[in-house]
C-alpha cells in the first residue's frame, strides 16, 4: 500500500466538500488527510487529498472525482515533483528541568516556540510528514499533552500547474 496524493480544484461553493467526502465514503475509501483553501481565484477552491492504498485504488478515486459536476480539475501529485508540507502544533510536557532538552530538540527541527508556561511548551513545526514524525517522536518521551496538524498541502515543483481549463465557444 503506498501513499497517494491527490490535488483537485472546485468550485468554491456550499455543499462540494460534502459532495466529495461522500464520494470517498460511499467507495469505502479511506481519506488520511483532506485540506482545502481557497485559491487565487475567490471562485475555485483547491482540495489536496491523501490516501492509502494500491494503483487501482487511486486510479478510480481520480476517475470517480472527475466525473463530480463540482471538480474542475484532479490529478496525482507525483512525490518525486511535488513539494508536500504540513503543519503542526504539539503542547509538550516541559518543566525547568526537561524545557532546555524540548527547545533543543525544537531547534533541531527548525521548529517555533510560541507558547511557554511553567509546565508546558508548545512548539509549531512545518514540513514534510518524514520531519514531523522524526520530531514526535524525539518529543515523545517528554509528554505530549496536545497534538493538531493541518493536513497536507502540495504544489507541483516548477512550472507545472493544475489549472483550470479554459473554454473554447465557437459562434
Amino acid at each position: 500500500m503506498k501513499r497517494h496524493v491527490v490535488s483537485a480544484l472546485v468550485e468554491n461553493r456550499s455543499g462540494t466538500l460534502s459532495r466529495v467526502s461522500g464520494l470517498f465514503s460511499r467507495r469505502g475509501f479511506n481519506i488520511d488527510s483532506l485540506t482545502v483553501g481557497e485559491t487565487e481565484d475567490p471562485s475555485v477552491s483547491r482540495m489536496t487529498i491523501a490516501v492509502t492504498g494500491d494503483d487501482s485504488v487511486l486510479e478510480q478515486i481520480v476517475k470517480q472525482l472527475s466525473k463530480l459536476v463540482d471538480v474542475i480539475s484532479v490529478r496525482e501529485l507525483d512525490s518525486s515533483s511535488c513539494i508536500r508540507r504540513e503543519i503542526m502544533l504539539i503542547k509538550i510536557s516541559a518543566d525547568e528541568t526537561t524545557r532546555p532538552a524540548v527547545i533543543e530538540i525544537a531547534s533541531i527541527f527548525r521548529s517555533r516556540i510560541i507558547d511557554v508556561s511553567p509546565s508546558t511548551i508548545t512548539v509549531e513545526a512545518t514540513g514534510d510528514i518524514e520531519k514531523l514524525e522524526g520530531l514526535l517522536i524525539l518529543l515523545r518521551p517528554y509528554g505530549i499533552l496536545e497534538l493538531a496538524r493541518t493536513g497536507l498541502v502540495a504544489l507541483e515543483r516548477g512550472s507545472l500547474v493544475l489549472s483550470v481549463p479554459s473554454l473554447s465557444i465557437s459562434i
